[in-house]
């Protein structure tokens, strides 16, 4: 049983930041039940379906329930306040205002079940020029700075990350954010309201070192010029690499594993800061070096001299990596219905109450008779409900 076993957990959420956060609770062993609209989510309409669930969604909505339910209709608006009064958490990622109007609002929930923790994701927070727009991952990379710190250092052409990276930072930071929460309730019996936006995540958490020339006001410096110091990729004989030589001791290996003793005692490169000053040149001697070198012989050099580096690998060839299969970081195990499933284990190894993938991902309203079920709802009033459509079933 995970740490969150007896955790029951609403899912209103779309796309990619609510439904992975709610996923990660799952993992841990939450109850979570997705609560979806008739079609389902637009999240299921993006990629190829197998088995009626895209890989996309499968990977953020493993281990949960689907129940379609029509939330225009009283009767439907009944299943979703029975589902709330059994309910530890709430997520939903409505744009501002959406729950108030439906009649689930953070006050409207609260007075279902008062000790329930109530989260709600947006994508720029409640007030504010850009709070009614609709948001997707690249409008917050273009707010937050993501573009500049990506940008090209040679043309200035800005750049975005090529993931969804805005969404999936939002989703951890909601998973902690959450277990906080059950923490404090744990020990108040007070629940609470969590709001979080993904604006306001990125900027946290790209500030320590891409906004390092924003911190002190008063000593201010174009944090473009702290960017690109760090070591990067390199090409050898037959491949890239990545090698980083921050502290003086790595500089020391590094020199060492490229017989380039001479560069220890370089005022140029003597000291951390200097190293800094003369990064440009530092990189193109490293990399003139590496470039002699097979890759397999040159990797061996750095780790026997102590130099975090590795081979810069495909999505493909991570699968045979064997750091990654000594770990068993990506497991595969097999879903009626969807065969063989590869996905990554969830991160957080825990000793006493091991987090676990705990099943696919559903089918859209798979569990709908089931959840009603739960409820307390006899077979009349669920066929009833079915055929009304205002819940449908897969």
């Amino acid at each position: 049983m995970g740490p969150l076993h007896g955790i029951k957990v609403l899912d209103l959420t779309t796309m990619v930041s609510g439904p992975v956060a709610a996923m990660m609770l799952a993992d841990q062993g939450a109850e979570v039940i997705k609560v979806e609209p008739s079609g389902g989510e637009q999240m299921r309409h993006l990629g190829t379906p197998h088995n009626g669930v895209t890989a996309m969604f499968y990977s953020c909505n493993r281990g949960k329930k689907s129940i379609v339910i029509d939330l225009k209709t009283n009767d439907g608006k009944e299943v979703l306040t029975d589902l709330i009064k059994g309910t530890d958490i709430l997520i939903q990622n409505f744009r501002p205002g959406a729950m108030d109007r439906m009649g689930f609002g953070e006050s409207a929930v609260r007075a279902i079940s008062p000790a329930i923790i109530y989260v709600s994701i947006s994508g720029f927070g409640e007030v504010g020029p850009y709070a009614h727009q609709r948001v997707y991952d690249p409008v917050i990379q273009a707010l937050s700075g993501a573009t500049d710190i990506q940008a090209n250092r040679e043309t200035g052409k800005p750049a975005m990350f090529r993931i969804i990276i805005a969404d999936k930072v939002t989703a951890l930071t909601a998973a902690q954010a959450i277990s906080s929460a059950l923490y404090y309730r744990e020990r108040t019996g007070e629940g609470q309201h969590i709001k979080l936006s993904m604006l306001e995540t990125m900027l946290a958490f790209f500030w320590p070192e891409g906004m390092g020339g924003l911190t002190y006001v008063e000593h201010e410096y174009d944090v473009t010029k702290g960017q690109g110091t760090m070591d990067l990729i390199f090409a050898a004989r037959d491949g890239y690499i990545t090698a980083g030589a921050v502290s003086s001791k790595e500089w020391l290996g590094m020199c060492t594993a490229l017989n380039r003793v001479d560069l220890i005692t370089d005022d140029r490169f003597a000291t951390p800061q200097a190293r800094g000053r003369n990064s440009d040149l530092r990189k193109q001697i490293v990399a003139e070096e590496i470039a002699g070198w097979p890759m397999r012989e040159i990797l061996k050099r750095l780790d026997d001299n102590d130099v975090p580096s590795a081979p810069l690998l495909t999505r493909m060839e991570l699968l045979d990596h064997e750091q990654i299969k000594s770990n068993h970081s990506i497991q595969v195990e097999f879903h009626e219905g969807f065969g063989e499933v590869r996905q990554a284990v969830p991160a957080a190894r825990f000793s006493e109450s091991e987090s676990e993938i705990n099943g696919p991902a559903p089918r859209l309203g798979q569990h709908s008779r089931e959840i009603l079920k739960q409820l307390g709802y006899d077979d009349p009033k669920c066929d009833a409900l079915i055929q009304s459509a205002i819940i449908t079933t897969g």
